[in-house]
């Protein structure tokens, strides 16, 4: 029994010590020894080289899902996906405001049903056309329209990120979007079914970077993969994925905005936090993500090396299928809720680099959260006898799935799910872990019946509360919760969403904070503030709240 949580806290830095110590030793096995010894990523395979190459090299936290914008949820294909491609309207760096980048201007009609976009001229993408109106609407169609023939959904593209933000497909009774075209060369039009504020910057999100038409139709289905193009207007142009190992890119000499301030940038995949430590170190890598709170200490006492904070702006939640049948009951998903000692957890894992709470959405958005909504009282006593009382005195097995790499909300996910995992088995819940490949666990989580429990999280994409609920409550956005529906909570976000009135937005989304904490879908655990590093002869870097950023002014000297 791990009731008491001094006894619990002390367990779980055991249990944390304990996996740190088994990946350190894993990497000091897999590293040879010496600094001198370590591998250039932007060398052939297996060469050795010096540390001080030429090129920039980030540190990765896994291999992208895929370079096709519009099909992927991953940060790590964002990566790779911001250096490559622009996007309709930019952040100002460091922020979430909106700044021009493909689109110079955007208005809305009096009704606010049609946006008006108008484009920045003469940009050319890395094959040598042309961006224009026509090519807005071309990669706008393959997100939007199942039956574009360009699309090439019968491959297994999916684009299921569209349908998180707009509610639907063309074709689809919720479809926010109804229709778009090109007016001329350097306007495009949208045609919304109802008032969207938050339209601008759903559509100009990290998903949506805007790829050349010709090379998508020439690549066919293999674009976006290791085998195939990857071609936008961005500062730099895609040379190389080694599947597995690296993506080597290299400056475009005619960016729009000038060229990057380095020649060539690797992206060198290195899932395990510890491995991506020690490669910064040697000097393999210049500036990585996604480490753990408990390096930090490592990382101040290199001369070295700087940590860097990027803004907190992310959730890393527990989610509950209702499918599965001992979680279709409320009593019983509030019940695991209440089993979690989430502060000792988040005290144990993330420090002070981590809070919890009963929100879905950070603290950054406070004022769209109630203050009826504190968070889940740690009582595993009543936890059982509530999950005994709904029909399983004797408990019942659970599959919890974890993800295979590292995020910044959760930069350890196998030790906190064992955690999980104990302090439930305190309430008779067997909990069986479960994970597979990144791609897998991203796609097979939305596949009937879907994962019983898993961990995920999100980083926002915009700042509005928009993107953190509709994105994972709304209509559309419930494929891994088996499909759940909820009508009133589905029409109390779409108010939202139409609401010009500030505080009529503020009180719709206060209200649904308080449902959402009551249904106990997708349990917060945390919100962290993710640990990033570099070596101190690096400049330039800005880190995104929203989880990604251009690396077209990182250098190193």
């Amino acid at each position: 029994m791990l009731s008491n949580p001094r006894g619990l806290r002390r367990y779980l830095r055991r249990l944390l010590l304990a996996a740190v110590a088994m990946t350190l030793a894993l990497v000091l096995a897999n590293c040879g020894g010496t600094p001198e010894e370590a591998v250039d990523p932007a060398a052939p395979d297996g060469a050795a080289a010096p540390a001080d190459t030429g090129a920039l090299v980030f540190g990765s936290g896994g291999q992208p899902v895929s370079l096709t914008p519009g099909d992927i949820t991953d940060g790590n294909s964002l990566y790779v996906q911001r250096q490559i491609y622009n996007y309709l309207i930019g952040t100002v760096p460091g922020t979430t405001d909106l700044t021009p980048e493909l689109v110079t201007d955007w208005t809305a009609s009096e009704d606010s049903l049609t946006w008006t976009f108008t484009l920045r001229e003469g940009v050319k993408f890395h094959d040598g056309t042309d961006f224009n109106a026509e090519a807005v609407v071309f990669n706008v169609q393959r997100w939007w329209d199942p039956e574009f023939e360009f699309g090439f959904r019968a491959e297994g593209n999916l684009y299921e990120i569209w349908t998180d933000l707009f509610s639907g497909f063309k074709g689809d009774e919720n479809s926010t979007l109804v229709d778009v075209r090109a007016v001329d060369d350097l306007t495009v039009e949208f045609d919304l079914v109802e008032p969207f504020a938050a339209f601008p910057a759903a559509i100009s999100s990290g998903y949506f970077g805007i790829a050349s038409p010709t090379a998508m139709q020439e690549a066919g289905a293999s674009y976006g993969t290791p085998s195939g193009a990857a071609i936008g207007t961005g500062p730099f142009v895609f040379e190389e994925w080694r599947s597995g190992d690296r993506i080597l890119l290299s400056s475009f000499a005619d960016y729009w905005d000038g060229p990057p301030a380095t020649e060539q940038l690797v992206i060198s995949f290195v899932e395990d936090p510890a491995a991506r430590l020690a490669q910064l170190r040697a000097g393999t890598l210049d500036f990585t993500v996604d480490l753990t709170p408990d390096q930090l200490p490592e990382i101040e006492s290199d001369p070295a090396l700087e940590a860097v904070f990027r803004p907190s702006f992310n959730v890393g939640y527990l989610a509950l299928n209702p499918t599965y049948e001992p979680l279709a009951s409320v009593e019983v998903r509030q019940a695991i809720a209440q089993a979690i000692n989430k502060a000792a957890i988040v005290d144990a894992f993330w420090g002070e680099l981590g809070q919890t709470d009963g929100h879905f959405v950070p603290s950054s958005l406070e004022n769209y959260t109630s203050d009826e909504v504190g968070d889940y009282e740690y009582d595993p006593e009543a936890a059982q006898a509530a999950i005994a009382e709904a029909g399983y005195p004797d408990g019942f097995e659970l599959d919890l799935w974890y993800m295979p790499v590292s995020r910044p909300y959760f930069p350890n996910p196998k030790p906190i799910a064992e955690a999980f995992a104990a302090e439930l088995r305190q309430i008779g819940i067997t909990v069986n872990l479960q994970t597979k490949d990144w791609g897998a666990y991203l796609e097979d989580r939305n596949t009937a019946p879907g994962f019983q429990s898993f961990m995920l999280g999100w980083t926002g994409d915009y700042g509005d509360p928009d993107n953190f609920l509709y994105a994972h409550f709304g209509p559309g956005a419930t494929q891994d919760l088996g499909g759940y529906e909820d009508a009133e909570l589905f029409d109390m976000l779409n108010q939202a969403r139409v609401a010009s009135d500030q505080s009529e937005r503020e009180a719709l989304y206060k209200d649904v904070d308080a449902k959402l904490f009551e249904s106990a879908l997708r349990i917060p655990i945390v919100h962290s503030q993710p640990l990033l590093a570099q070596r101190t002869n690096v400049t330039g870097w800005t880190p995104s709240p929203l989880g990604t950023e251009f690396f077209s002014k990182v250098e190193k000297s």
